[in-house]
């Protein structure tokens, strides 16, 4: 199937789900409202409080802190999980001792340390930052702790025997193993550096898209709280296609998928 075909079913799907919210919320059926708009809003209203957002620039100081926060949680996040992935991949008896512990530190309710980074580093950004990176960190090192591991040894001993160094091996074979599970890994690190950023927000602060979130909650104002779920959505969308261009980029020798079927 083309991209164009692709894209317009991608529209077909959002135009239905729309329509029948907007027809749920607003028209009886045997009777009674399936949405009831108290509690499920109605398109209508969430896409003219975005429309409001926007238009009175009261959104964009907002999503400009979610934005840095999330860019931070995710870089750092997405850098330290490459960098002890690795360290780890090549590195077995590391491996072996740390295991018990990453595992530990994975299986932490990141709810729970939220409140914790916030009495440790404040009500600032880097109290969300915090929390984005582990939700990001962990995604990234498993993922390229699996590439590594995942190398062909008929590649890496073709390599050796042909004299290549450690450091030729890990640019020419590891590297290339690990970057389709890296960014495999990073197309879900998105969302969880958004996710991690807006929690935090949302569980103290005085601006960006949680906030928003939790100030419309706070008066029972469901518009705006879909407008804002509705707002993150697309912000996670944008960043998304930022990766893939950059996954385009750098894994040019890789075949595309979608043209092989």
């Amino acid at each position: 199937m083309s991209r164009l075909g692709l894209l317009a079913l991608q529209l077909l799907v959002a135009i239905v789900v729309i329509v029948l919210w907007q027809l749920f919320s607003t028209v009886k059926v045997f009777g009674h409202i399936l949405l009831p708009p108290f509690f499920f809003s109605n398109p209508v209203d969430v896409f003219t409080q975005v429309i409001a957002w926007f238009a009175t620039g009261v959104i964009w100081k907002h999503l400009a802190i979610t934005l840095w926060e999330s860019i931070l949680a995710f870089v750092i996040g997405s850098l330290g999980g490459v960098l002890v992935g690795f360290w780890f991949a090549r590195k077995p008896l590391v491996a072996a001792v740390f295991d018990p512990y990453v595992k530990m530190a994975n299986a932490l309710p990141r709810v729970v340390l939220a409140p914790i980074f916030t009495l440790w580093l404040g009500l600032g950004i880097w109290s969300k930052v915090a929390l984005g990176v582990t939700l990001v960190f962990f995604i990234v090192f498993f993922n390229v702790y699996q590439g590594v591991k995942e190398v062909s040894t008929v590649v890496r001993d073709n390599g050796r025997m042909l004299g290549m160094s450690e450091r030729q091996l890990m640019r020419h074979v590891y590297w290339p193993s690990a970057l389709s599970w890296m960014f495999s890994s990073l197309h879900t690190s998105v969302g969880f550096a958004v996710v991690g950023a807006v929690v935090g927000e949302y569980l103290g602060s005085a601006a960006g898209l949680g906030y928003l979130i939790q100030q419309a909650e706070g008066v029972f104002d469901v518009a705006g709280v879909f407008a804002g779920m509705f707002v993150l959505s697309i912000f996670v969308v944008l960043i998304d296609i930022g990766v893939t261009l950059v996954e385009r980029r750098l894994l040019v020798w890789r075949p595309d998928a979608t043209q092989e079927r």
